[in-house]
């Protein structure tokens, strides 16, 4: 957060100089111990959020990817005149424990083409799926193994 602080503070400047990096660096510190004096956060909490960025960049990379490889799919559903397209509403249950890790994971879902997360109640899903080949795996897949790293030490 005190990085953020300050790159903040530099963005909002406008330019790079000496005298504004020492300023940024003690407001930013200022910012940064009213936040953790008055907003329940800490280092550790710090620690914690620094370990999660490399784990959310590979979800983020691994939902792009997932993007590419439906709108593919979609794509020759669209073009293709010998198959014939099945909807199908799928259930399944995750093992998601807190509630932004189920909102990530309907989310994904959502972004993905072909699917849409109807309904979300506890850890039931409800997905809409252009077809049911699109359905297969969801329960196990990429998103719901690197959310659930994401959701550890939480």
């Amino acid at each position: 957060m005190y990085l953020l602080y300050f790159l903040l503070w530099i963005i909002y400047n406008g330019n790079v100089t000496v005298e504004i990096c020492l300023f940024g660096m003690v407001i930013a510190a200022a910012i940064f111990a009213f936040t953790c004096r008055f907003m329940d956060y800490s280092i550790e909490k710090e620690k914690q959020n620094l370990k999660k960025v490399f784990l959310f960049f590979r979800y983020a990379c691994v939902l792009v990817m997932e993007i590419v490889k439906a709108n593919f799919t979609v794509i020759h559903m669209i073009l293709s005149e010998e198959e014939e397209v099945e909807p199908a509403l799928v259930n399944f249950t995750s093992d998601m424990q807190t509630p932004a890790g189920k909102a990530l994971l309907a989310n994904a879902i959502t972004l993905t083409p072909g699917t849409i997360t109807v309904s979300l109640e506890d850890s039931e899903y409800v997905v809409h799926c252009l077809d049911k080949e699109l359905a297969m795996g969801m329960d196990h897949s990429d998103f719901v193994k690197l959310i659930s790293e994401l959701e550890e030490d939480n």
